[in-house]
């Protein structure tokens, strides 16, 4: 995936957490195998349940303020919009 992308990972509980990166395969294995301490690792969210590719890291950053600023059942309206059952959508992107 060229550009950069703006992600939210969650959990079994739903907990959220929206991010940016510009590799977003790399960033969401980071989050899988819980490499970076933090709030990702603490709370076990290593679901890729929505993405958004951006061509600039700019507009990444932008949508990710964005993003961070709604309220929680807003995020989930977005997530479902395009992942219904909020399914992790990188579960065939790494051999485990």
């Amino acid at each position: 995936m060229d550009g950069y992308a703006v992600y939210i990972m969650s959990n079994q509980a739903e907990t959220l957490y929206v991010g940016v990166t510009n590799d977003l395969e790399r960033r969401v294995w980071e989050h899988k195998t819980k490499k970076i301490p933090g709030f990702t690792q603490r709370y076990n969210l290593t679901k890729l349940v929505y993405f958004e590719q951006t061509p600039s890291v700019e507009a990444a950053i932008a949508r990710e303020k964005e993003l961070k600023g709604w309220r929680r059942d807003r995020k989930l309206d977005v997530i479902r919009s395009v992942n219904i059952n909020m399914k992790d959508l990188s579960a065939t992107w790494y051999d485990e």
